[in-house]
């Protein structure tokens, strides 16, 4: 059994090497208000094998520091992103030249 912390979140930067960055949400109450509130906490992850790409939501696992800012690696990926949507771009207007009507 592992003591070690897990986290599940979603990457939201792969523009390093081995590196991801991943967002997790949390909810906690307002100290003084009460009221419920979502939270977030950004990590560097060590991803070796480059498999992890933005959207994705990954599990994390804690380990001993890899960097200045990394304290974690990838364990697995949960869920892929879904293929990104297809773009339709607006028809090209064809301008003519001054002039002609």
């Amino acid at each position: 059994m592992s003591k070690r912390k897990t986290f599940s979140g979603t990457v939201t930067s792969d523009k390093m090497q081995k590196t991801i960055v991943v967002r997790t949400m949390h909810t906690t109450k307002h100290q003084k208000y009460g009221r419920i509130v979502r939270k977030s906490n950004k990590f560097k992850v060590h991803d070796e094998k480059q498999a992890a790409k933005i959207g994705d939501v990954v599990l994390i696992e804690e380990t001993r520091p890899l960097s200045k800012g990394k304290r974690f690696r990838l364990v697995k990926i949960i869920q892929k992103e879904a293929a990104p949507a297809i773009e339709i771009k607006d028809p090209v207007i064809e301008k003519k030249p001054e002039g002609e009507k």
